[in-house]
């Protein structure tokens, strides 16, 4: 009588020990880093969501969800600096005139923006 997994299409492995192991194949590897974004999803997700967290590893598609996840996050943190700076009034003259000044205020910025995109984007579904 065949399992519920071999009636699927599944196969098994002989192993060293005589047991017979499921051959288990995890989906495509997304080629696109996690980075530090898709990290913080994946640890929101783990700890607030777990149904879903299970439900991407076993489908096979966690990388890509984090992976989108860090696209959307970075391509953000770019759109909002540079619109905060602009808003702000922060130029390359001031950058050459006062840098640490720019410094500063572009730190600040970069602060606001991260605050932002953790809200939007990280710990949301």
């Amino acid at each position: 009588m065949k399992s519920l997994y071999e009636e699927l299409g599944g196969t098994y492995t002989l192993g060293d020990d005589g047991m017979l192991y499921p051959d288990l194949v995890i989906g495509d590897k997304d080629p696109r880093p996690i980075g530090k974004w898709g990290q913080m999803h994946s640890k929101y997700l783990e700890a607030e969501h777990p149904g879903l967290y299970e439900r991407l590893i076993l489908n096979g598609t966690l990388y890509k969800h984090l992976a989108d996840a860090n696209e959307r996050a970075v391509s953000m943190l770019e759109r909002l600096i540079a619109q905060m700076a602009t808003q702000e009034g922060i130029t390359e003259s001031l950058k050459e005139a006062q840098p640490l000044e720019w410094v500063s205020r572009m730190n600040s910025i970069r602060s606001r923006a991260e605050e932002v995109i953790l809200h939007d984007v990280i710990l949301t579904l």
